[in-house]
């Protein structure tokens, strides 16, 4: 039997069903994992995606043609059945199962194990070929339990205020930092700031039915506002810019999984950094290969190829599959010097 999915020039094909899996060039249909820009392009015929994230997909793709299915619905693409399953990365992510000819194949998405107040738990589905991601396949990624990283960031916030200086984090606009503004507003009832690209997803999530603390735009708040003490999320991509005049001697924190390798704080030239990923790490990225129980895996970006090797050696058929996709943008920017 013909692999459902293959490789062409402008991404994984499904040919029996018609459809494309986050191509990274124009096709006429493109089914979506979830709505980052390195899985959600511009310029294709059509979109399908999972429902909740349907209201992500049009903010970021405006004007085109996007369609939504419920977790769980399976329907009939060609002579493929397709379902979305949550995946836990993201508000909206999920994982594709393809069925066709008595054979079930799993495309994992980008995932998380670990629990988000902000989307749907990640659902175990049993598979024949599983092509999981490997954004943090290295046994060096291990993450703390999301408690425990709460508590430093607060502690952190703390200690600034007592100093009289604003704790800016630098986050990824989708996904982390509504995660943290979720968490933070579990533990406590200070405001909280944020860029106007964080600020404006916030209000994405809430229209979608995601309860999050008020967030503050810094745009609309008085010229010459003393941030001494506030809290103030940040793309990574504001690094360095006027915008950031405004904090005077701010506390500086980054937070990514990347924050788990040793050295990166200081390579980063942050004051802090914290290890909080919407991926799974290397312990949850093995017990999901084994959950599945395939016999077959496919490995895509990040630590790909040394994920690969350590499952022939458990004895499981493994490749690692070249594509573009990439780390999230504050972990690529994070790799890149913080560019």
């Amino acid at each position: 039997m013909d692999d459902l999915l293959t490789m062409t020039p402008q991404g994984l094909y499904c040919a029996r069903g018609g459809f494309h899996v986050d191509p990274w060039e124009a096709v006429p249909r493109a089914v979506l994992t979830h709505a980052h820009a390195d899985h959600a392009r511009e310029g294709s015929g059509a979109y399908l995606c999972a429902a909740p994230g349907l209201p992500i997909v049009r903010h970021r793709l405006p004007g085109t043609v996007i369609e939504g299915w419920q977790y769980g619905e399976r329907h009939a693409m060609g002579d493929v059945q397709l379902s979305f399953h949550p995946a836990g990365h993201v508000l909206g992510s999920a994982q594709l199962r393809l069925e066709a000819g008595g054979e079930v194949w799993v495309v994992s998405g980008d995932y998380k194990r670990a629990l988000d107040p902000t989307c749907a738990p990640f659902e175990p589905l049993r598979a024949d070929v599983f092509l999981t991601e490997a954004t943090f396949g290295l046994p060096v990624f291990r993450w703390d339990p999301t408690e425990s990283v709460m508590e430093d960031l607060l502690a952190w916030w703390e200690a600034n205020r007592e100093a009289g200086r604003a704790s800016l984090v630098f986050c990824h606009v989708l996904g982390k930092s509504q995660r943290l503004v979720a968490e933070l507003g579990r533990r406590t009832e200070h405001r909280i700031f944020a860029h106007g690209a964080i600020a404006g997803m916030c209000d994405v999530y809430r229209e979608a039915g995601v309860k999050l603390l008020p967030v503050d735009r810094v745009a609309d708040t008085a010229k010459g506002k003393d941030f001494a003490g506030e809290l103030v999320l940040a793309p990574i991509t504001a690094r360095g810019t006027p915008w950031m005049r405004r904090f005077g001697d701010a506390a500086v924190a980054l937070v990514s999984g990347f924050m788990r390798v040793r050295g990166e704080r200081r390579r980063r030239s942050v004051d802090r950094a914290f290890a909080l990923s919407d991926h799974a790490d290397w312990p949850a990225l093995l017990t999901t290969i084994r959950e599945t129980g395939a016999a077959r895996v496919l490995v895509t970006h990040g630590y790909a190829v040394p994920l690969a090797h350590h499952l022939r050696d458990l004895g499981l058929e493994a490749e690692a599959l070249e594509t573009p996709y990439g780390r999230d943008q504050e972990e690529r920017a994070a790799a890149e010097g913080g560019r």
